[in-house]
C-alpha cells in the first residue's frame, strides 16, 4: 500500500501536460481505485489546440524571468553620466562621499585613495563596466574608484 502514493506522484508529475480540468475531476473521486483509473484515463502529452492553449496559458511565471531584472534594468539605463564636482576637489579616500553638480551623491566603496592637484569644478564621469560595476573617473587623470550611489 506504500507504493500507491509513489504511483500517484509519478502520475501527477507525468501529467504535467495533461488537461487541468481532468486532473481536478479526478481529485474529487474518493474511491482510491476509481481515482487511479481516472488518472490513468487522462491523455498525457496531447497538445491542446492553439487557441485553447493561448487562453489557458498563464502569464509568464516569475521563475522564468529570475535574474533578468538587473539585465533589463541595465539595458534601459545609460552607460555613463557626465557631471562636475562643484567647488574645490583634491582627491578621495575610502568611504568618501562625492556630491556632483547634478545632485547625485556617490560613495567610494573600494577602499582606494587618490591625492590629486587641487582643482575647482572638476569634470567626472560615472561609468558602468560590462559586469555592472560602477566607477568614478576624474577627467584629466588616470584615477578611478569603484562607487555606489548614495543619493
Amino acid at each position: 500500500m506504500k507504493a500507491l502514493p509513489l504511483a500517484v506522484l509519478l502520475l501527477a508529475s507525468g501529467s504535467a501536460l495533461a488537461d487541468d480540468a481532468a486532473l481536478l475531476k479526478c481529485r474529487t473521486i474518493t474511491d482510491v481505485g476509481a481515482r487511479v483509473a481516472c488518472y490513468d484515463a487522462i491523455p498525457v502529452g496531447v497538445a491542446k489546440p492553439a487557441a485553447a492553449a493561448a487562453v489557458a496559458a498563464p502569464a509568464a511565471k516569475p521563475e522564468e524571468n529570475f535574474g533578468l531584472e538587473a539585465v533589463k534594468q541595465r539595458e534601459a539605463q545609460p552607460k555613463s553620466v557626465q557631471s562636475t564636482i562643484v567647488g574645490e576637489f583634491a582627491g578621495w579616500g575610502p568611504g568618501t562621499q562625492i556630491r556632483l553638480a547634478n545632485g547625485q551623491v556617490w560613495r567610494i566603496v573600494d577602499g582606494s585613495e587618490a591625492v590629486l592637484p587641487r582643482r575647482s569644478d572638476v569634470k567626472v564621469s560615472i561609468e558602468r563596466n560590462m559586469f555592472g560595476t560602477i566607477f568614478l573617473r576624474v577627467d584629466g587623470t588616470n584615477n578611478s574608484a569603484k562607487v555606489r550611489r548614495v543619493q
